[in-house]
């Protein structure tokens, strides 16, 4: 790694370990990069709920100041993803799952199937998978109603 981007990933890891210690947590952040984002990984504890939020609201907050930190600071890595005792991890596994149904119908039927609205990463995982079963995917939509629509390639 180039200077640049180790200097990046500590500021991160301090910004993120700054924010837990207010919240009266004092962990040690574990930081890496790849593909150009920078990944923080919090351990375990008796705050996970808090810190995760509803649906993962609060740990994308984070994401977003350490982001605004970085890019404030002139720095080149500003993707950051931010993960609280692999919440993110364990919910892109049960996503998967649920979507091999949905690529399974897809295959069947022969017909595009649109989905529920979704974040993100989550369409992120869903496209991946779509690659990886030779199907084609889009995201339509603005917002909150964003969605991917799966077919058959053709």
């Amino acid at each position: 790694m180039n200077e640049s981007v180790e200097e990046a990933i500590q500021y991160a890891k301090k910004y993120l370990e700054d924010i837990l210690s207010f919240f009266g947590l004092n962990t040690d952040v574990y930081a890496t990069n790849d593909d150009e984002v920078i990944q923080l990984n919090v351990p375990s504890t008796h705050l996970n709920g808090f810190l995760i939020g509803q649906g993962g609201e609060n740990m994308r907050s984070m994401q977003y100041l350490i982001s605004t930190a970085l890019k404030n600071n002139n720095y080149a890595h500003i993707r950051v993803n931010v993960d609280i005792a692999d919440y993110k991890k364990q919910r892109a596994d049960r996503l998967r799952e649920k979507a091999q149904t949905w690529v399974e119908k897809v295959k069947t039927t022969k017909e595009p199937l649109a989905l529920e609205p979704m974040n993100a990463a989550d369409r992120r995982v869903i496209h991946q998978l779509a690659v990886d079963n030779g199907l084609t995917s889009e995201s339509v939509g603005e917002g909150r109603d964003r969605h991917i629509v799966l077919a058959i390639e053709k």
